[in-house]
């Protein structure tokens, strides 16, 4: 029986592989996270603002806008995964290349501490000091924002930020491996990058908006029921409910409108890009958020992040105890 479990063990050796890159990946994200400025998807996305500052021309019909919006996405996604998958194809020590992948394309799960720094900024009563760490991780203006927006602005990211970090990683790898979580990592990056909520980009990332929605449907569906299931049967059940959206170019609604149920706060309201107002849900589900509120966001979402590590480490133990009983 021994010798048969072994021999089956072997066999699978690339599933176990597989499954301990992933989760040497999530929990070193999280324990030791690259600094921001040394992070290749952050330089990717400086890439995509100088490339749109060139090609995006509101002047010009919307027609035209979403021409240059889709070659726009297609010259910076197809060569760097290209390379990518072909260097993953030839090395030695492939297993190697999709740490690396996973690894960088895991940057923003570390926003959990810049929560932690703008929560205690609150507490001294310093708004700039928090306006100033959050700023680098937004792409809305946030010089003139409130300790309320603030509160918002940071329970928001926390709570959207595992879709297309944690959830998106762990199906995309298991789908595609490596070169497809790069792909879909890079996509999601351009659609943050170039938000069709902003009027700036409202025709010109519409079409990355469009397949980013497309990609990320089941992480975020998936997502939101790992934090309705925290919030009791009242917010699962909210979940089949639709949800107006006076904004619909705008993919975190959802997410955000599950989150404010369970952590009993507001969320959503008007957002300003360059100094234009724009309007979008206000997800009245409890008073107003503060620094406290911050807290309960990072504990909720480190309850979930826990369920999905729960979930990676037990699949590959479930799975070897399945061979020892058939063996």
């Amino acid at each position: 029986m021994v010798p048969e479990f072994a021999a089956q063990l072997l066999n699978d050796s690339p599933f176990y592989q597989g499954a301990m890159i992933l989760i040497i990946s999530l929990l070193l994200s999280k324990i030791a996270p690259l600094p921001r400025n040394y992070q290749p998807i952050v330089w990717f996305g400086l890439l995509a603002k100088e490339l749109a500052a060139k090609v995006n021309h509101t002047s010009r019909a919307p027609s035209q806008q979403l021409i240059a919006g889709t070659l726009a996405c297609i010259l910076l996604v197809l060569p760097f995964s290209a390379i990518m998958t072909f260097l993953m194809q030839l090395a030695a020590f492939p297993w190697f290349f999709e740490f690396v992948t996973l690894y960088i394309c895991l940057n923003d799960e570390n926003f959990n501490q810049t929560a932690i720094e703008v929560k205690q900024a609150l507490y001294q009563e310093d708004k700039n000091r928090a306006r100033s760490i959050l700023s680098p991780w937004l792409y809305r203006d946030t010089k003139e924002l409130s300790e309320v927006g603030i509160a918002k602005a940071t329970i928001e990211k926390l709570v959207t930020t595992p879709v297309y970090g944690t959830v998106s990683t762990i199906i995309f790898f298991g789908i595609g491996g490596a070169p497809l979580v790069l792909i879909t990592r890079m996509i999601k990056q351009l659609e943050l990058c170039w938000p069709p909520i902003n009027p700036q980009f409202s025709h010109f990332g519409k079409p990355v908006y469009l397949l980013s929605t497309l990609l990320f449907i089941v992480p975020s569906w998936l997502w939101n029921i790992s934090i309705a299931i925290q919030g009791g049967p009242q917010t699962i059940l909210s979940l089949l409910k639709p949800l107006p959206n006076t904004q619909p170019l705008h993919n975190c609604i959802n997410t955000c409108s599950i989150s404010a149920r369970v952590l009993n706060v507001e969320l959503g309201g008007p957002m300003k890009f360059n100094g234009i107002k724009v309007d979008t849900t206000k997800l009245n589900h409890g008073p107003k958020p503060n620094a406290d509120s911050i807290t309960s966001a990072i504990r909720l979402a480190n309850t979930t992040y826990g369920i999905w590590i729960f979930f990676v480490i037990s699949m590959p133990l479930i799975w070897a105890g399945l061979r020892y009983l058939h063996s």
